[in-house]
Order: structure tokens, then C-alpha cells, then sequence
């Protein structure tokens, strides 16, 4: 049968797209405007709002928190102006000493579990102890004396400063009369620190004492009842000798100590950015350095994504991989409703429940083997990383899910037609597809666990201090104090302006960019990894 040929004169019928169909459907207007522009000037406008709220809150964020470093270069000023700085050179050396004895004190305890709590056998330790302990006491005395001295100058100062602002006021208050009446005192730092230029004789006269009384002390320094504990011990005399040195070093220190050295313009960013104390409202110096509270921000998120990846992830892959669908209907409300539990309440459960149950554990007898066990403080990282890692199991389990669920079902099937194994298949196929998301999904749940602020004030313990990292694994049991719970505690307690002030919004800049670097590394695995479905 022969094939009909079509008829070249025949003009295929022209389709034209639906899009263009669309565009061509008359709508109404409201005063010019179709329902479909006033969507689109209504989500335009919601984005350029979202945008200019942010500049702002970077604007303002900056404002504040700019005028840091210029009032801490006059904070860090008068620290050396007024002779707190050589003073705390002489203490810094004492504190050295106390460490080295606390150090002694926890041989003793270590010893007398040993011996079963006889000390009869330590009379000669006790003896040996005593006598290192006292050895100090000349410059403890010094550091007593001259830390009233030093004190003083420093009141003096800050005497000088409230009138100077109180004159400032009356004038812009145009009372003129009470303003001339103040007479602001004049303070001649040379004269009221020669003081401690004159001390230096009498350091050195303390440091030949010390150096005799400490070497003749080791020398009769009795060994350990204990054979185990004399390499303990002999560490303990090294180290003496390393603080002898330090002591004999401390006397050149004070010898180039000079009160009108000018303080680099450095020295006010790695003070905050490399300080290792925060300490505020002191008699003495107040401190602004960020590190005891960036580690502790950082160990209590790092330890709550160790601990919520596995659940979350495990989670994600049952309930989209291997769950049932009546499974699925039950797992994911209920894992998702964690995040509608406010979180305070999960700081009075980690305070009433968590922490409590840890150091209860921490005390029993099948545990006892554990070095640091049991512990003394139930708020601390374990703590507050357990409750983080609850919070941030929803964020995680939602974003991997999707991410699975996004990954082809031609994946699955092909591997599955080969004659691989469900989980073979989960394991070998769909979890590296699946990677950018899961990667994505861990980043943005570490964000979210350093961004919390409730939580970790309520249960990490709140102590500014870098932990003991020699306590091996110990050291998740010890308190610490994060970046977002210093803010909250104390922004409401700082006058508006001060050091202090913007101090606290330093900290919230660290915190913005360590959002910014989280969020930008998560774009960036996203991109690298990002399959495409064809």
C-alpha cells in the first residue's frame, strides 16, 4: 500500500506557548495596577526592606562598637601610668608560686588515697611544703603594699576625669560660674610612681633570698612514699627551676618598666582579640580579652554538632529511606515540634534534669575508674552541649532530609537493578549525592548552636577562664563562659557609652562574622557539590 505523502502546501498549525497565552488573559486593574503587579512590588519590597534592615543592624553594630579601641588605648594608659602594670609583673610571678603549691596539694591527696589516708608517712612532704610556700611571702608583702599604692594613683585619675566631665557639662548647661569653680587636680605621674623606680633594691634583695631558700628547699625535699608518684614529683622540681628563672628574669622587667612608654596602636586589637582575661568592673584594671569566651563558644558548639550529626542524619535517612509512611507521619512532627520548645525552657530542664543526671553518673561506683571522675560542677560544656545538640536536631534533620529527598529516584532504582543492597544504596549511592545538602545542614546547625544565647547562660557553668586542657577529656566537664551569654548578662548592667559598652558590641561584631564565615562556607559546599538533575 503506498504511503500517502503530506501535502507540502499544508502549513503546520501554529501553537502558541502558554506563557505568551498568559500574558495575553486580561486581568483587572485597580487604579492601573493588576493583582499581579502589586504581588510583585509587595515581595520586591519585603527583599529591598530585608536588606536595608541588615545594613542598618551593620551600620549600628559598627557604630558602637568602633569606639572600642580608642578608650581602651586610654584604659591600657593609665594601667601603666599608675603603676598597676609593675605591680602586676611582681604578682604575676607570686600567682606562679601559688600554682606550683596548689600543684603540691594535689600530690598530697593523690599520695594519701595511696597510703589510705594515713599521713603519718607525710610529716617530711608536709614539712618540705610548708617551707616552699613561705618563701614568697617578701613578695606577697610587696605585692600588698604596693598594690594600695598603685590603687591610689589610679583613684586619683579617675577623680580627675568625673570632674573634668562634670565641667564639660556645666558648660554646655551654660552655668559657667560652677564650671570655673572646679579646678581640676593635675597629676605628675613621674613623681607618684618614683616610688616603684626606688623599689628595685629591694626586689633584689628579696629575689637572692628567694633563690636560696627555694634551691635549699628542693634539695631536702623528702622522694613519695610512693614510687608512682616520684616522677610527679621530680616535674614539680623542674618546674621550680623554670620559675626560679622567671623570678631572676622579672628584675630586668621591672628595671625597664617605664611609665611613659607610649602604648602601640596594635596592642588595643590584639589585647581583645588575643586577651585571656575578661574582667570588668574591677578596683584594679579591667580586661577585655575575647579568647576564654570565643573557646568556650566554640568547644560547647564543636561538642553539640559531634553529638546531634549522628541522631540527625541517622534520623533523616530512616525516615525518608526505610520508615513506613505511617513512620513518617509520627518521627517527623515530633522531632520537628523540638524547635517549637522555647528555649529557656530548655535551660531550667538542662539546670533541673540534664546536668544533674551527669554528675549523679559521674558518682557511681562502675565509673570510678574514669580519671575525672566524679566532677564537682553539673553546669560545664557537657552540659550545655547536650541540650545545644537537642535544639539542633530539628535544623539538621529537615535540611538532610530534603536534601535526600532531592536526589533523583533513578539513583536508587539503577542501583537497586544492579543487585545492590538497601544499604549498600543508602551508603554508597545516596548519601554521597546527597552530600552538599547534609554538609550545608551541619554548617547551618553549627550556626545555630553558637548563636544561642539562653541555653549555654544558663547551663555552661558561666566562668571566664580557658579551661585546663592537661585534664585530657575532663576538660567537657569544666565551666565555661561563650560570647553570646556574656552579652546577655551584661549588656543590661553598662552605661550607655563606656568602654564596657562597646566592649560587649566588639563581641557581637565577632559573633556577626563568624555567621557571615558559616553561612559563606555553606554556600560554598553547596556549590562544589551541587548535582545536576537533567
Amino acid at each position: 500500500m503506498p504511503i500517502e505523502k503530506p501535502n507540502s502546501e499544508t502549513k503546520p498549525v501554529s501553537m502558541m506557548p502558554i506563557a505568551d497565552a498568559l500574558r495575553t488573559v486580561q486581568r483587572p486593574k485597580f487604579l492601573g495596577i493588576t493583582f499581579d503587579d502589586a504581588m510583585h512590588y509587595f515581595f520586591r519590597g519585603n527583599a529591598t526592606l530585608s536588606i536595608i534592615v541588615l545594613f542598618l543592624i551593620i551600620i549600628f553594630l559598627f557604630k558602637e562598637g568602633g569606639g572600642f579601641f580608642s578608650q581602651n588605648v586610654k584604659n591600657l594608659e593609665i594601667y601603666r601610668k599608675a603603676g598597676l602594670e609593675y605591680v602586676d609583673i611582681v604578682r604575676t610571678r607570686v600567682d606562679n608560686h601559688r600554682t606550683l603549691g596548689r600543684f603540691l596539694g594535689e600530690l598530697r591527696t593523690k599520695q594519701l588515697n595511696l597510703l589510705n589516708g594515713d599521713e603519718s608517712a607525710l610529716a617530711g612532704y608536709d614539712a618540705a611544703v610548708e617551707r616552699f610556700s613561705v618563701t614568697i611571702d617578701d613578695f606577697q608583702g610587696f605585692v600588698s603594699e604596693y598594690t594600695e599604692v598603685a590603687a591610689g594613683i589610679k583613684e586619683k585619675f579617675k577623680v580627675g576625669l568625673d570632674m573634668e566631665v562634670a565641667k564639660v557639662n556645666f558648660q554646655k548647661e551654660g552655668k559657667f560660674e560652677e564650671s570655673a569653680k572646679i579646678v581640676i587636680p593635675e597629676i605628675d605621674f613621674g613623681v607618684e610612681t618614683q616610688l616603684f623606680r626606688d623599689s628595685i633594691a629591694q626586689i633584689k634583695n628579696f629575689d637572692e633570698k628567694f633563690q636560696t631558700e627555694v634551691s635549699s628547699t628542693l634539695d631536702s625535699f623528702p622522694s613519695m612514699p610512693s614510687a608512682e608518684l616520684q616522677p610527679q614529683l621530680e616535674k614539680f622540681k623542674s618546674l621550680v627551676r623554670l620559675h626560679q628563672a622567671d623570678v631572676r628574669q622579672m628584675e630586668k622587667s621591672l628595671e625597664g618598666w617605664n611609665w611613659q612608654k607610649p602604648i602601640p596602636w596594635y596592642e588595643t586589637f590584639t589585647s581583645f582579640v588575643f586577651g585571656r582575661n575578661w574582667l570588668t568592673a574591677s578596683f584594679w584594671q579591667d580586661w577585655y580579652g575575647i579568647i576564654p569566651l570565643f573557646i568556650g563558644s566554640l568547644m560547647i558548639a564543636v561538642t553539640a554538632i559531634l553529638i546531634a550529626v549522628p541522631f540527625a542524619i541517622g534520623a533523616a535517612i530512616y525516615v525518608n529511606q526505610v520508615a513506613t509512611k505511617r513512620e513518617q507521619n509520627i518521627i517527623k512532627p515530633y522531632i520537628e515540634f523540638v524547635s517549637a520548645v522555647p528555649s529557656v525552657v530548655w535551660g531550667f530542664f538542662g539546670i533541673a534534669v540534664v546536668g544533674q543526671l551527669i554528675r549523679v553518673f559521674s558518682e557511681q561506683g562502675m565509673v570510678a575508674w574514669v580519671p575525672f571522675f566524679p566532677i564537682s560542677e553539673r553546669l560545664n560544656i557537657a552540659t550545655a552541649s547536650c541540650l545545644l545538640a537537642i535544639m539542633a536536631i530539628p535544623t539538621i534533620f529537615s535540611l538532610a532530609e530534603d536534601a535526600i529527598q532531592n536526589v533523583p529516584n533513578a539513583y536508587t532504582e539503577s542501583s537497586l537493578a544492579l543487585g545492590a543492597t538497601k544499604f549498600q544504596t543508602i551508603w554508597i549511592i545516596m548519601i554521597p549525592s546527597a552530600l552538599s545538602g547534609i554538609v550545608s545542614a551541619i554548617i547551618l546547625g553549627l550556626g545555630r548552636v553558637i548563636g544561642e544565647t539562653m541555653v549555654v547562660l544558663l547551663c555552661s557553668g558561666g566562668r571566664i577562664q580557658i579551661p585546663d586542657f592537661t585534664n585530657g577529656l575532663g576538660i567537657f566537664f569544666q565551666p565555661v563562659h561563650t560570647m553570646t551569654g556574656i552579652i546577655a548578662q551584661e549588656m543590661g548592667e553598662v552605661v550607655n557609652g563606656s568602654i564596657h559598652y562597646r566592649a560587649l558590641f566588639m563581641v557581637g561584631i565577632v559573633l556577626f562574622f563568624v555567621s557571615l564565615v558559616l553561612n559563606y562556607a555553606a554556600q560554598q559546599v553547596v556549590k562544589r557539590y551541587k548535582i545536576s538533575i537533567g
